[in-house]
């Protein structure tokens, strides 16, 4: 293969005219984010590419933030889909017994808990993450009869109420419109810097009966806060955290949400840290096709809910059952897809490491979720805009939007990945260098 062969088969080809927008500005609400930094009409998607309706081919590092792990229309599962419709089978998201159904909890039992060694019942809540968030804290509370959540700065849970009062983002938690009550915000792992261990200050306040602080239900904690700015608990902290959790009568729940479906390394983002949590969400990647598929995971004990006490009516996407169902039998039936994920991690910290190291920049995240703080958001929406023009679809994160973030798939060729990472490194490079200027589209 000639050098300019592998440069059409692994560079983007944007478009460079926007589309006629008439009809979204017309009908659609404000409130719409995406699109305004990505002001292109997509039509289809393959693999990592998005294609517009101009012909543009872009390439991905945004994954559906990470809805998309093994890829876009990944074959496998496209086939899986289109087999179970076309043979006419279930659809809506009641709570019935179905094969789809029967099949994902089989092949999730058999491929994911028990070689983890993990014993939980799986709640269907609903068709995204902030649903399963919700079911945990309530479940939490029900169980403790407590009303106090512990959640963490720079947090994000979600958008309904009591998800959003887990999350620490202002510009979020004012939409809400109302008080939003019940949860206490701690510092998370490295808030006050490295050397103020935040575990130790949260077990003061919770053993001092002066503090203020009552007794929580739960602890809600992501292992890597992706919204927040890929901020990365050690696994030390981690464990402290679950051993305060143990002993003041709280339940550990982790979000994987975002971090988990092997973004991090391996399925769940805890693994191999030395604690179980009382409960896991997760969503996003879970149907492996970016169809809405969220789940809630708790110790058997903890099943105390009545029959419908917490329902929907979307209680269980049968199509998303059977992708993820695909999924998980194509992926991660050996430990083969892990060791590509380890490698691809190792491949992404050294570049961004490199990256940092030019401009006296940090890195953030773990395995394949990480990113740059480039420590201003206005800079890092700039490097976006960069990355976009040159056909690299990228988003910012943190309290500032000063992280630019990461999320290609998990199932990116290398070459490709390599080409992705040239093109950020030349966006930031000719950003921080002054030479880059945003035209006016």
């Amino acid at each position: 293969m000639t050098t300019a062969t592998l440069v059409r088969q692994t560079r983007p080809k944007p478009t460079g005219h926007i589309p006629d927008r008439s009809i979204y500005e017309r009908r659609e609400s404000e409130v719409r984010s995406y699109a305004r930094a990505m002001p292109r009409q997509f039509s289809r998607a393959e693999d990592v590419w998005m294609y517009d309706n101009q012909g543009g081919r872009y390439l991905d590092f945004l994954s559906g933030c990470s809805t998309l792990n093994y890829g876009h229309n990944h074959p496998v599962l496209k086939k899986a889909l289109v087999d179970y419709i076309s043979a006419d089978g279930i659809t809506h998201g009641l709570d019935l017994h179905t094969d789809a159904k029967a099949e994902f909890l089989e092949t999730f039992e058999s491929l994911i808990l028990k070689p983890r060694g993990l014993d939980y019942r799986a709640m269907f809540t609903g068709p995204t993450g902030t649903n399963a968030v919700e079911a945990a804290i309530k479940l939490a509370r029900k169980v403790t009869g407590r009303e106090l959540v512990i959640a963490f700065t720079n947090a994000f849970h979600g958008m309904t109420l009591g998800a959003l009062a887990c999350t620490g983002n202002a510009a979020k938690r004012s939409g809400a419109g109302v008080p939003l009550s019940h949860v206490s915000h701690e510092p998370y792992d490295g808030y006050y810097g490295a050397d103020v261990d935040t575990a130790a200050l949260l077990e003061q306040r919770l053993s001092d009966p002066s503090s203020g602080l009552d007794e929580p239900a739960a602890i809600l904690v992501e292992t890597v806060q992706g919204e927040g700015g890929l901020n990365a608990a050690s696994p030390e902290w981690l464990r402290a955290i679950a051993g305060i959790t143990r002993r003041h009568g709280a339940l550990l729940i982790v979000d994987d949400i975002q971090a988990g479906c092997g973004r991090t390394g391996k399925f769940f983002s805890f693994e191999g840290m030395g604690f179980t949590p009382d409960i896991v969400t997760m969503a996003k990647s879970l149907s492996g096709m970016g169809l809405p598929f969220a789940l809630t995971l708790f110790s058997p004990e903890l099943d105390q809910w009545s029959p419908g006490e917490h329902n929907g009516t979307f209680r269980g996407n049968n199509h998303a059952f059977v992708t993820a169902t695909a999924a998980l039998r194509h992926f991660w039936r050996n430990d083969a897809f892990e060791k590509d994920i380890r490698r691809k991690g190792d491949l992404l910290s050294r570049r961004l490491s490199a990256m940092a190291a030019e401009f006296g920049l940090s890195t953030r995240g773990r395995g394949m979720m990480r990113g740059i703080d480039i420590g201003s958001g206005k800079v890092a929406d700039t490097i976006t805009l960069a990355c976009f023009a040159a056909g690299l679809v990228i988003e910012t994160s943190g309290a500032h939007d000063e992280i630019v973030k990461v999320l290609a798939p998990l199932t990116i060729d290398e070459a490709i990945f390599s080409a992705g990472l040239d093109i950020l490194e030349e966006s930031i490079r000719t950003v921080m260098t002054g030479s880059y200027s945003v035209a006016a589209e």
